[in-house]
């Protein structure tokens, strides 16, 4: 008989679970219950899962095409996160003899292509704009939207940003940004992204001793993930037009348009390299990393042709 388990069945089978990967820390813990959690939900959504989730669903194909599913808007490390909370489940489900066999092992999460850059259309720019300018109507929204296409930041960056390193006034403002591998540097910013990290900051001076700058209702800290959901439902503000041209567009795409933009305003890629945070570990400009952000297009050459000399 199939070991079919229902929700109040799923928590207690997932509350087990969490007594036994209790010697991890409580980060780890709460990461890989949550991802567990919502692999489960997604799969009693699935054809024949009638609102319930059962072990024997957690297929490799389940699992590719759910990691599929989330390809679009998660890096390689999140997912390849994720895959490892659901092996460990897995094995202590098979321990326990509900599960035959473990469903990552037939899984492979490819690499990421070396040359994908994402050059945003002057369309694009225009309707993301408009949608943070009419329809965000939350500060901290358009502080978000600032930073990312504004100063280029990833979305740890924006993730991690604690307020001992944000310094704005009303005329001057920079920040000390740079979660991953620990490379901080400081950025001076634009007014377009100094004005709404004030205006928000401002809004929230009651609770400004917090130590992240984004927060959610669950932690004092907004996650990626979370930035990745305020930027879905961002974009489902968007007309049926308007979603035409940016249906496809990622937070991190902003990262890659804005070293285009400071390419094409000048920047060497040394420049852009240092405010991105591409360095090397000893500090130096990770020239390879900033080149396949700013390749060279066909629309470039063309409108240069003409300064060819004979």
């Amino acid at each position: 008989m199939e070991n079919v388990i229902s929700f109040p069945k799923q928590e207690n089978l997932i509350d087990e679970y969490e007594r036994i990967i209790s010697h991890k820390s409580g980060k780890t813990v709460d990461a890989y219950l949550r991802s567990i959690r919502q692999f489960a939900s997604w799969l009693s959504e699935r054809p024949g899962g009638g609102d319930t989730f059962h072990p024997e669903q957690m297929t490799t194909t389940a699992l590719d095409v759910y990691l599929e599913e989330l390809e679009a808007e998660y890096s390689i490390n999140y997912r390849n996160r994720i895959k490892s909370a659901i092996s460990g489940f897995s094995n202590w489900l098979i321990e326990k003899g509900l599960l035959q066999q473990n469903p990552a092992r037939g899984v492979e999460i490819p690499p990421q292509p070396l040359l994908a850059p994402r050059e945003l259309s002057q369309d694009q720019r225009y309707v993301l704009r408009n949608l943070v300018e009419k329809k965000e109507k939350s500060l901290r929204g358009k502080a978000l939207f600032a930073l990312g296409y504004w100063a280029g930041c990833r979305v740890s960056d924006v993730s991690w940003l604690k307020m001992k390193d944000v310094h704005v006034g009303k005329k001057v403002g920079w920040l000390h940004v740079g979660h991953k591998n620990k490379k901080g540097r400081d950025i001076d910013i634009l007014n377009q992204v100094r004005r709404p990290i004030h205006d928000f900051l401002e809004d929230e001076k009651q609770k400004k001793d917090r130590p992240y700058v984004f927060f959610s209702q669950r932690s004092d800290r907004l996650t990626e993930a979370g930035i990745h959901h305020w930027f879905r439902n961002l974009k489902r503000k968007a007309t049926k037009d308007e979603w035409e041209y940016i249906q496809d567009i990622t937070f991190h795409d902003l990262r890659h348009d804005f070293a285009h933009r400071a390419r094409e305003a000048g920047w060497t890629i040394e420049e852009i390299a240092y405010y991105l945070g591409h360095v090397t570990k000893k500090g130096t400009p990770a020239i390879e990393t900033t080149a396949r952000y700013t390749q060279v297009s066909r629309k470039q050459i063309k409108g240069k042709l003409q300064l060819v000399k004979g």
